[in-house]
């Protein structure tokens, strides 16, 4: 392992007023939100419409500095020929990949999940860095709820992710470390801070038992938010400054970045939260976002599937990346959206 190559891609991929687009949907999740906007999902259709948002050139270059690719995404060429990651590296972004293969069923642990994907990872993590990898995704699912989460659930998952990344850096792959306290249900902002301490100290306990070098490794977190059916939502600025109590508690100042995830919140909700966390400041890591939907939902409206769409797809894709690059600078206005509707 180099650590310092390591830490030089990390910082790379925190670097000030850039974030990270995740686009890794798994095969199925990709389907939903192609069925919404009436696209079939084919191979080709998946494969034009990634390719319309890597060629995106403001947004690519200005404002995202690494994509995160599905399997299928990262052995993909464009309609002339050029391989996806090739278009992704020529904007100067990195890429990545998502290496787990989803969840499934925590024995004896009921309505609670594991991340599976470990097996042969070793070998796969190869393969992926002569494809042109530089870092990697594993997602672990935590779900608040009656009785849960459960220590064997917050312990096997933390366990996983930790063994996952140090497999990552012996590959001279970056690990982002992903332990999602999902906001699904109707918990409070302050039953998600538990919850969600719980996991990150859980987290980088595990890390320090599979050694894992902080300084070559990002953190994708939740926030500290309450759940979509909770009476009362807490409202923006207690959400930053909830999550940047929690992540003072719980994060070494040695990780070189939170890329956080938005996780179900609304497009303008995931910036304004990004946006007056970093209005606090003061902190010793970069925060910025590595958002999936909250950057695709409004570029794959415009799109629709439809060629003659391109142009409005990527400048919807771009407005997004812009308003977040601006958030993860604490320069984010509300109005700003308005300007652009």
């Amino acid at each position: 392992m180099n650590l310092a190559d390591l830490n030089k891609v990390a910082q790379a991929m925190v670097a000030p007023g850039k974030g990270i687009l995740a686009a890794d949907e798994s095969s199925g999740t990709i389907k939903k939100r192609f069925d919404a906007i009436s696209v079939e999902s084919t191979e080709d259709n998946r494969r034009d419409y990634r390719e319309m948002l890597f060629r995106s050139k403001d947004a690519m270059t200005k404002y995202i500095s690494g994509v995160i690719l599905y399997d299928e995404t990262i052995w993909q060429k464009a309609k002339d020929g050029t391989p996806l990651v090739k278009l992704i590296e020529q904007a100067g972004a990195i890429p990545g990949i998502k290496v787990d293969e989803g969840t499934q069923a925590l024995p004896g642990c009921p309505g609670e999940l594991i991340t599976v994907g470990l097996d042969k990872l070793a070998e796969r993590l190869k393969k992926y860095y002569e494809q042109g990898a530089r870092f990697a995704k594993w997602r672990a699912v935590i779900d608040i709820g009656q009785g849960i989460p459960s220590y064997t659930a917050v312990r096997t998952n933390a366990h996983a992710l930790a063994r996952y990344a140090a497999l990552c850096q012996a590959a001279q792959i970056v690990p982002i470390v992903e332990p999602e306290v999902l906001m699904d249900g109707d918990h409070s902002i302050d039953r998600c801070y538990e919850v969600t301490e719980f996991v990150l100290k859980e987290t980088f306990q595990e890390l320090y038992y599979q050694k894992v070098a902080l300084e070559g490794m990002i953190l994708k977190p939740n926030m500290a938010i309450s759940g979509k059916k909770a009476k009362d939502r807490a409202n923006v600025q207690q959400v930053a400054e909830k999550t940047v109590k929690l992540l003072k508690e719980c994060v070494p100042a040695a990780v070189p970045g939170v890329a956080f995830l938005s996780g179900g919140q609304s497009d303008e909700e995931a910036t304004a939260h990004l946006d007056a966390m970093n209005k606090i400041g003061g902190l010793p890591w970069n925060l910025t976002f590595s958002y999936g939907r909250a950057l695709q939902a409004a570029p794959q409206k415009a799109w629709a599937g439809k060629v003659g769409n391109l142009n409005a797809g990527q400048q919807a894709f771009t407005h997004r990346a812009h308003m977040n690059s601006l958030a993860s600078k604490g320069e984010w206005k509300a109005d700003l959206e308005k300007k652009a509707a």
